[in-house]
C-alpha cells in the first residue's frame, strides 16, 4: 500500500501522514520513520532537533534512519509486510540529489521500482511546490520540473494521493480497501 501526501510549508501534511501511521499501528504494524532532512547548517539542524522531539512524544514507536541519499535501497532493506514506513520528505530527497550530481534519473528510477514492490504500506510525505510562480534561476526550475514529474510518477502508482491544505486533507486518489478516511 503506498499513500502520497502533499501539502505546502506548513500545511500540515506531516500531521497527516502521522495519522495514516497510526492507523496503521492500531492494526498491529510496526512504524519506521526516514528522514531526508541534512543538518547542514543550524536552522536545519534545530528543526530535525524538533522533529524528533515530536515524534518521541506522540507515542508511536518510531525506529528511525536517516536517509539523505540512498531512498530505494532503504525502502528495499526495511519494507515487509507489518510494517509502515513514513518518508519525510521527497523533496528534501529530491534537493540531496540534485545537489549531488549527475544521478538523479537512475535514483528516481530505483526508487520508483521499490515503491512499486516493497511490502507492507509506506507513506510519503512531500512539498507540492508547483503551484507557485515559475523560478528565476535554473536549479530552481529543474527542481520544480522533477519534482512535478516525480510526485506525478507517484501518484499513478499510489494507491491513496492526499492533497492537505491549512491542515485539511483533500482525497485526490482513494483505491484503498478503506475508502476515504474523512
Amino acid at each position: 500500500m503506498m499513500h502520497l501526501v502533499l501539502g505546502g510549508a506548513r500545511s500540515g501534511k506531516s500531521r497527516h501522514g502521522l495519522s495514516l501511521v497510526a492507523d496503521y499501528v492500531a492494526r498491529g504494524y510496526e512504524c519506521l520513520f526516514v528522514a531526508t532532512a541534512q543538518g547542514l547548517d543550524e536552522e536545519m539542524r534545530a528543526r530535525i532537533a524538533r522533529h524528533r522531539e515530536e515524534r518521541r512524544d506522540d507515542g508511536l514507536p518510531w525506529q528511525t534512519l536517516e536517509c539523505p541519499l540512498h531512498l530505494s535501497a532503504c525502502i528495499e532493506t526495511h519494507a515487509r509486510d507489518k510494517r509502515v514506513i513514513l518518508v519525510d520528505c521527497l523533496t528534501l530527497w529530491l534537493t540531496n540529489q540534485l545537489l549531488e550530481g549527475d544521478g538523479w534519473p537512475t535514483a528516481k528510477a530505483a526508487l520508483l521500482s521499490a515503491l512499486e514492490t516493497a511490502p507492507g504500506a509506506v507513506v510519503l510525505i512531500s512539498n507540492e511546490v508547483g503551484c507557485g510562480v515559475v523560478p528565476a534561476n535554473p536549479l530552481s526550475r529543474r527542481f520544480v520540473d522533477e519534482a512535478g514529474w516525480l510526485h506525478q510518477a507517484i501518484a499513478q502508482r499510489a494507491q491513496q494521493v492526499v492533497l492537505v491544505t491549512a491542515g485539511l486533507p483533500l482525497i485526490l486518489k482513494d483505491e484503498t480497501s478503506q475508502g476515504a478516511r474523512e
